[in-house]
């Protein structure tokens, strides 16, 4: 028995570093306890329940806000690269939309608008019921065809190179942005040479251009002494509306290349000539 008493006998010694030892781990716990409720952040529900009701009001909104672009109609014609990725065409298909476009060329049809893009059927079919032409397109006749309006006689008709914006959308009813966009661009080329060069005017159809010119005409022609295509310098050249420094050192290169032009139609054949324009070109040069 004394034996086995012997083994939970401890000497004093132990037992004081015991004790010292379990003084120093309580307290190491209670500092412990205190140090990370201090440094532990406390956050206000309140707030964090605020911040989860902003964050799913714009998530409602966006994707309500998706829903009308992805129903709203458009016009085929003004496609822009954000429009085109959520309506899923590809990059390569609105290159040719926008080459298309470039040229002065207009898209009337859907049937048009898969022979120059060359979507898919199957996309087509989602996107075609969202066109939007231009009404008088849809019309067997034109909105402004000789029964509903008469051609003023050449004396009869305003000058094309003094007529105010306001006389021309109040006269030819043309919107207001275009015909601000007509005489910004008669005072960038110095005047108008002839009525033709209204083909210039971006975003001006062909039956407002015919009900323009039933009005107005160039008169006052600004004076205009053409150039030799064979002799002008670049410097001369780009002088000329439709070129640019590039463009003009491609025609010096060509004539130096190929010898003096003698037909216009031989511009066609430099690379990246706008064979478009080469009717209002000719205005500006000639080939004597």
């Amino acid at each position: 028995m004394n034996t086995i008493k012997s083994y939970f006998e401890i000497n004093s010694r132990f037992r004081n570093g015991i004790f010292l030892l379990s003084i120093i781990l309580f307290t190491a716990i209670i500092g412990c306890f205190f140090y990370l409720k201090k440094v532990t952040p406390k956050y206000n529900l309140v707030e964090l329940e605020e911040f989860q009701h902003q964050i799913d009001s714009i998530k409602k909104q966006n994707k309500k806000a998706e829903k009308e672009y992805k129903l709203k109609s458009f016009n085929p014609n003004f496609i822009s690269d954000y429009k085109g990725y959520m309506l899923g065409i590809s990059p390569t298909e609105l290159d040719k939309l926008y080459f298309y476009r470039s040229q002065g060329k207009w898209i009337n049809s859907v049937s048009e608008f898969k022979k120059v893009t060359q979507v898919s059927d199957s996309l087509l079919a989602v996107i075609s019921p969202l066109f939007k032409f231009p009404e008088w397109k849809n019309n067997k006749t034109k909105i402004f065809s000789k029964k509903e309006y008469s051609v003023k006689s050449h004396s009869q008709k305003k000058d094309l190179n003094t007529v105010l914006a306001k006389e021309l959308q109040e006269e030819a009813r043309i919107p207001d942005f275009i015909a601000v966009r007509i005489i910004k661009y008669r005072n960038k080329i110095g005047g108008f040479i002839e009525d033709i060069q209204l083909k210039d005017i971006s975003g001006l159809y062909d039956n407002q251009r015919n009900k323009i010119l039933s009005l107005f005409t160039v008169k006052t022609s600004r004076k205009n002494k053409k150039l030799n295509i064979n002799r002008a310098s670049v410097k001369e050249l780009i002088e000329i509306p439709y070129f640019d420094f590039e463009l003009a050192l491609d025609i010096k290169d060509f004539v130096k290349d190929n010898g003096d032009i003698s037909n216009f139609d031989e511009l066609l054949k430099i690379k990246g000539f706008p064979t478009e324009k080469i009717d209002r070109i000719r205005l500006y040069l000639t080939i004597d």
